[in-house]
């Protein structure tokens, strides 16, 4: 049978988690429940054990019942946040009042699913039984994307296990594993969330090790190679943001760079994109040396970066993220070598058959460097905060 890869495709990019598009009004009979479960039930299980079992409830005492347990598991913290975001713009606004939605209205979808797995987690961290239903959970999500419906991975409701196991006459030695609100979505207009790209998250041959192209075998400077270190920060984008942007802080953190002066502002008259500055920098083999450099990202409390020798024809790329997460921020500091002329390229010159060597080293010797500057700028941020209290 061949396999239309495009529709494929085209379901898992666009399942997402349907809450305020939930159609409350519509019936979902019984036999769309049993085709997606039937779907879910082919993905892989442990030792090809058939050790799931799902529960379907629709019973509304039950629902509300459901409905209550989410709102004291995590529902009144949703709904408090959604209340405080509204109308901030926060990165965070929508899906908390996405959340806040689902908890006002969870007793009104026209089922609740709950797979579960026979058995309890040893709490080992060894795989277990987790290995063995959350692909076919994720499976049941995809199964009723293609069937116009939609869910949302919910767990909250299920933090006091007893009393779900109560309400639902669940055995003891039985696992629920997340719970599904079920309903035909008001629209089927889903689109791609945003989310990295594969070559900005995907390592090769060592964590956090990155290539734009490739990489080849061996490994040369024009396969883009790069390291990404990264930290969650429990502090807000706006108090990190004046850290990243101080072009000396990297002093107190790398092996190599010394310092940086501005030299000139940029079109605007201000430090943003096209504004330059000339960093110093040291190492053993070609002693103190100068590079210039240049902004090419500037966007405040988001990203902010820098290219090394030429704004055109960089010999490295470097850039500071701030990604929103609840509580706090991840700051994602990234690096990319070439494809322009620079100290390293010098070194390949002049030893080309030990390329694929000397980048490694260099990556690793900036990895080092990345991942103290990222521990640093926590100390730092924590510290100021600690100072502000």
């Amino acid at each position: 049978m061949d396999i239309d890869a495009d529709a494929v495709d085209a379901a898992l990019t666009t399942t997402r988690a349907v809450r305020r598009r939930l159609d409350l009004d519509r019936p979902v009979a019984d036999d769309v429940l049993l085709d997606c479960i039937d779907i879910a039930e082919q993905a892989p299980t442990g030792g090809n054990l058939g050790s799931r079992r799902w529960i379907v409830i629709r019973d509304p005492a039950k629902k509300a019942a459901l409905a209550e347990f989410y709102r004291h598991g995590a529902g009144r913290w949703m709904t408090s946040a959604a209340e405080r975001l509204a109308g901030s713009g926060h990165p965070m606004e929508r899906n908390m009042a996405s959340s806040a939605h689902l908890v006002e209205h969870l007793a009104e979808v026209p089922a609740i699913v709950i797979p579960t797995i026979l058995g309890r987690h040893d709490g080992s961290g060894r795989p277990g039984l987790f290995d063995s239903v959350i692909q076919a959970a994720w499976s049941f999500c995809i199964a009723l994307r293609a069937r116009g419906l939609g869910t949302a991975w919910v767990t909250a409701a299920l933090a006091d296990d007893q009393a779900v196991k109560e309400l639902l006459g669940i055995p003891a030695d039985v696992t629920e594993i997340v719970m599904f609100p079920v309903a035909y979505t008001i629209g089927t207009d889903f689109e791609r969330a945003p989310r990295h790209p594969a070559r900005e998250i995907t390592y090769f041959d060592g964590f956090a090790r990155t290539f734009e192209s490739g990489p080849n075998d061996p490994v040369m400077l024009a396969d883009g190679p790069g390291a990404v270190a990264e930290i969650d920060i429990d502090a807000p984008p706006a108090a990190i943001w004046p850290v990243i942007t101080d072009i000396n802080m990297n002093a107190a953190f790398s092996d190599e760079f010394q310092g940086a002066e501005w030299v000139d502002d940029g079109p605007r008259g201000d430090r943003g994109v096209g504004a330059s500055f000339v960093g110093t920098n040291f190492n053993s083999n070609f002693g103190e040396f100068k590079v210039p450099s240049f902004v090419d990202a500037y966007d405040e409390h988001v990203a902010y970066g820098w290219r090394t020798s030429d704004m055109d024809n960089p010999g490295a790329r470097w850039r500071f993220e701030l990604e929103p997460r609840p509580g706090g921020t991840r700051l994602r500091y990234t690096m990319k070598l070439g494809p322009g002329p620079s100290g390293l390229t010098m070194a390949i010159e002049s030893m080309p058959d030990k390329e694929a060597r000397i980048i490694a080293r260099r990556i690793t010797s900036q990895l080092a460097s990345m991942q103290r500057t990222v521990e640093g700028v926590k100390e730092i941020v924590a510290a100021r905060l600690e100072q502000g209290s």
